[in-house]
């Protein structure tokens, strides 16, 4: 089997939600009017969770409504509003004109997934993340769109699913008064939540190089075309982790770079912090796709030598063979001994069929030996599996 058909074998391996789940890229329908929102069906309805904090108190109110969240928008507390859930159109109409979001800006946070980018407004500073979500089975990973809105005392998060995030030990410092965070505003709430959002891609590509790891050994030792599947497969996450992650570093170099009329610039020394993690994960990234690449060119050399030692050990069976076929033939053939004292006198020995064998056995024999002494035994035992 070929190399291009052990690949289109691994591919077909491979799920199409698998695949959707990693390049699920949904286009507006060409002619669309500009801020249309796209809400898919199975979409979660928005829950709006408000967790208001200043220096000396921190309070949590759920299941707010859109209105509601107004009047925390002018007051000198920092009101961080969380929407997890992207299914209803009103809700999020609503929530835009609270906090005067553009047409275009809600509609790249309601028509998932956008390209992670940064966009700076007069009050308003817009940024689109992505951020990965190890799946409990611990095969995979799903991504998930991200996007935040920080003004001058609040901070708008929307996320795509009401599952668990990566925001956990945020809120704890928070509810606990950990760290500085509770001393300072709503720009260093999202440098928070953006640095969980990065270092959140950590973990999951601890797996992945334990991953890589096993599967040398099994590509090495065990060779198959599941190992060709498992290749594929890694290389495509790997490249989603790649698409996510690459944006989010530009992103960062050009807040850094110009700044934000909402971002203090003694939060800058923190993003680039944060600057330096992403560049980290690309360089992890880009070295494991390096490695999962070289485990392609090391599984075919593995199938290359195990085919080379399964005939390598048909060679040797084949040359043992043939000099005992041709005795047999030889003393196969149809001669009349009677006619001619030289048509195969041996058929007429008492001792012919017995001497017929000896010279085969020891004919075998001494090429088993002769291949032994040479070495043509000893990769044998683990060659056909």
């Amino acid at each position: 089997m070929s190399y291009e058909q052990n690949l289109d074998s691994s591919k077909a391996i491979l799920s199409t939600e698998e695949e959707e789940d990693l390049f699920d890229y949904s286009y507006e329908q060409p002619g669309s009017i500009p801020g249309t929102l796209n809400i898919e069906d199975d979409a979660e309805i928005p829950n709006i969770v408000l967790i208001d904090y200043s220096s000396d108190l921190a309070q949590k109110t759920t299941n707010l409504t859109p209105e509601a969240c107004a009047e925390h928008m002018t007051t000198e507390s920092v009101s961080w509003v969380d929407v997890k859930g992207l299914g209803s159109e009103n809700i999020l109409q609503r929530l835009g004109k609270v906090f005067g979001l553009h047409p275009l800006v809600l509609e790249d946070i309601v028509n998932v997934p956008q390209r992670p980018k940064v966009e700076d407004y007069p009050q308003q500073l817009v940024v689109i993340t992505q951020m990965v979500v190890p799946k409990p089975s611990g095969t995979g990973f799903s991504l998930e769109q991200v996007s935040l809105v920080v003004g001058k005392n609040y901070l708008l998060t929307v996320q795509e699913y009401p599952e668990k995030d990566c925001f956990r030990p945020v809120r704890r410092r928070i509810k606990f008064n950990k760290g500085s965070i509770r001393n300072m505003g709503a720009d260093y709430l999202a440098y928070a939540l953006w640095d969980a959002i990065i270092d959140g891609f950590f973990p999951v590509l601890e797996i992945y190089g334990e991953k890589i790891e096993n599967l040398e050994d099994e590509v090495i030792f065990n060779p198959s075309n599941q190992s060709l599947a498992k290749i594929y497969q890694i290389k495509r996450e790997l490249l989603a982790l790649r698409r996510a992650i690459w944006p989010q570093r530009n992103a960062l170099n050009t807040l850094i770079r110009d700044g934000s009329s909402v971002i203090n610039p003694e939060i800058l020394v923190f993003l680039r912090d944060c600057y330096d993690h992403a560049v980290q994960i690309i360089d992890i990234i880009e070295t494991y796709r390096e490695l999962a690449s070289s485990l392609t060119d090391i599984y075919l050399s593995a199938i290359s030598n195990k085919m080379n030692e399964v005939m390598k050990l048909l060679t040797v069976i084949s040359s043992i063979f043939i000099p005992l076929t041709f005795i047999a033939g030889i003393y196969g053939m149809n001669f009349n001994p009677d006619t001619s004292p030289f048509n195969m006198p041996e058929l007429e020995w008492y001792w012919g069929y017995f001497f017929c064998w000896a010279i085969m056995l020891a004919t075998a024999g001494g090429l088993i030996y002769f291949f032994w002494r040479r070495g043509w035994f000893e990769n044998f035992s683990g060659t056909i599996k």
